[in-house]
């Protein structure tokens, strides 16, 4: 028998397919996740120590100082220093 076929089945036919295939390749990056550099890494991750985890987090936190202190002192030369030339900025 020949089935008449009309627009609809077709439009719905290539979705299914482009799903298919979308999945098929989600499906495979996550099978090859074990084998590339990314497992490696993952591999050699594990928790840092209390020594460890502490230094980060004050390098971390000198960083922030940091630039928190080039914003401050950036605010103070455009409101106090510089207002001339940045009056451009608020108008």
């Amino acid at each position: 028998m020949s089935r008449v076929s009309n627009g609809d089945d077709e439009q719905k036919g290539s979705f299914e397919d482009r799903v298919q295939v979308w999945q098929d390749g989600i499906e495979y990056r996550v099978r090859s996740l074990g084998k590339g550099s990314w497992a490696r890494i993952l591999r050699m991750a594990r928790k840092p120590t209390a020594v460890e985890f502490k230094q980060t987090c004050i390098v971390c936190g000198i960083g922030m100082f940091i630039l928190g202190l080039i914003g401050f002192l950036m605010l103070v030369l455009m409101d106090n220093v510089l207002p001339s030339f940045f009056s451009w900025l608020t108008n």
